[in-house]
């Protein structure tokens, strides 16, 4: 079990890393995460929801995701509350203080997971939560420890040194566990480590003298490593762009939902992209993408308090183009109504009057992995449905989306200015991307084949870990060689 000292500590990306690594040495392996708390989710091959991080995990892994991979998700929709989803399937909302009431049952979910994978699987890597030092969860934890401790297996410590005080964070973690925790972490990783290593050693040798631990190696600073964020919006170096650009601005909203969606565009060489709080910031866009949510309501509220809703008005007056995704979508009808109050208080509230379509919040959420084509050129699109509501009007007459079952999805102004659909994912096909950009105003643009590229940074990642750290004690056992060129024949 992989756990952090912080938050974004690097626990996701080892994990991905050692997948990819144990994958290419012809071990079965599978990530795990007993509990994470995520508004970035993907939908699994079983049609369930999990985490975005698991599902590239998977991916590193080889394998199809699936929402045993992690059995509960948190959902976060305010500061105190969240839709728990078990097994893949929401089971409603509930506050800190029912959550922790019913992690009992919880914590039945995460053993049946973990056992159907051990089952199928000769490597299970799990994926911590936080910090397994936060003592106000120690009691009925499932995320950290408390899982660790119940199916007795080690545990290593990653610190992030790019944060400062790498040592504290280790050493206090340490202090912070009960005895039977803390003889049962097996050593550390210390991440994104910049400069030279020469430097350090003094300080690795005094962490393994004082702590009694092996420390497995220092990962350096990947410059240029972006791989699907778990939650936070994560940071990305500034890059040269082609001189033909596309302006592309993304409202933060508090509750964004699937900001992975965006990923490609913030990667791609022709894109101009930032995300954006204050509409001052947002100069002459040729292309506003309005992201998902997971509180639509509340985060429509939070653009009219801005200004945002006069923003588009004016980016649309003066030819600009506007994609909305999801709860997006939601925003641009004429109302949105919540009656059993999924997303908030019950209610309802006008939306932007952008389309003419009418949502309706309901409790069945929509999970699905889909294909189609799009309408303004037929060219193929892949991606995956997440949402509660269901919304109609006249607006869908004329769809985004065709989707392979025959179904419409979405909706297209009638001047051709906006493009509203539900599908998460809309740009990871490169040949897709481009002709949203081209609908956008980008004429020359290229197909950026941005899967290609996460399998590139994947396998970047292994091969440092390879060599930086001593994977053989980290995961004994664990030896078996890569396949040879011939053996790959045979």
């Amino acid at each position: 079990m992989i756990q952090g000292t912080t938050s974004d500590a690097g626990k996701s990306t080892l994990v991905a890393g050692l997948c990819r690594l144990m994958h290419r040495r012809g071990i079965r392996v599978a990530p795990f995460k007993p509990q994470n708390m995520s508004l970035n989710s993907a939908v699994g091959a079983d049609g369930g929801e999990l985490g975005r991080a698991q599902a590239l995990q998977a991916q590193a892994a080889g394998i199809a995701p699936t929402s045993d991979m992690n059995p509960v998700l948190l959902k976060p929709n305010s500061d105190t509350g969240a839709q728990v989803i078990i097994h893949g399937r929401p089971i409603g909302e509930l506050n800190a203080a029912q959550y922790h009431d019913y992690k009992r049952i919880a914590r039945q979910a995460v053993l049946e997971s973990y056992e159907r994978l051990a089952a199928a699987y000769e490597l299970i890597l799990v994926e911590g939560a936080g910090s397994p030092a936060e003592i106000n969860l120690r009691e009925g934890d499932i995320a950290n420890m408390g899982f660790a401790e119940t199916i007795d297996c080690p545990v290593v410590l990653i610190a992030d040194i790019d944060r400062g005080g790498v040592f504290a964070h280790l050493v206090g973690t340490l202090m912070l566990l009960s005895d039977s925790e803390r003889a049962r972490v097996s050593g550390f990783v210390i991440n994104r480590f910049r400069g030279d290593l020469g430097l350090l050693e003094s300080g690795l040798k005094w962490l393994e003298v004082h702590t009694g631990k092996r420390v497995f190696g220092v990962l350096p600073y990947l410059e240029g490593l972006h791989l699907d964020a778990e939650d936070a919006i994560s940071r990305l170096p500034a890059q040269a762009k082609a001189p033909a650009t596309l302006s592309v601005r993304v409202p933060v909203l508090p509750r964004i939902a699937n900001h992975t969606d965006f990923d490609p565009l913030r990667a791609h060489p022709q894109v101009d992209f930032r995300y954006l709080q204050e509409t001052a910031d947002l100069g002459a866009a040729d292309l506003i993408v309005l992201p998902g949510s997971k509180s639509v309501r509340a985060d429509l509220a939070w653009l009219r308090e801005r200004g945002w809703d006069r923003a588009l008005d004016r980016h649309l007056r003066y030819g600009g183009k506007l994609i909305a995704i999801c709860g997006g979508l939601q925003m641009l009808g004429a109302e949105i109504d919540d009656p059993l109050g999924i997303e908030g208080p019950a209610g309802s509230g006008p939306g932007l009057g952008l389309l003419e379509l009418h949502t309706v919040l309901q409790p069945q959420k929509q999970l699905r992995n889909v294909s189609g084509w799009l309408a303004i050129d037929e060219t193929p699109v892949h991606g995956y449905e997440i949402h509660m509501g269901h919304s109609s009007g006249a607006a869908l007459a004329r769809p985004a989306v065709v989707l392979d079952d025959g179904r419409p999805d979405g909706a297209i102004s009638s001047d051709g200015q906006i493009i509203a659909t539900y599908l998460h994912g809309l740009f990871e096909d490169g040949a897709a991307c481009a002709a949203l950009l081209r609908w956008a105003g980008l004429d020359a643009a290229i197909t950026f084949d941005h899967g290609r590229r996460r399998e590139e940074m994947l396998d970047r990642l292994a091969h440092c870990i390879e060599q930086s750290l001593d994977v053989a004690r980290l995961l004994p056992g664990c030896e078996r060689p890569a396949p040879t060129a011939e053996a790959t024949r045979r």
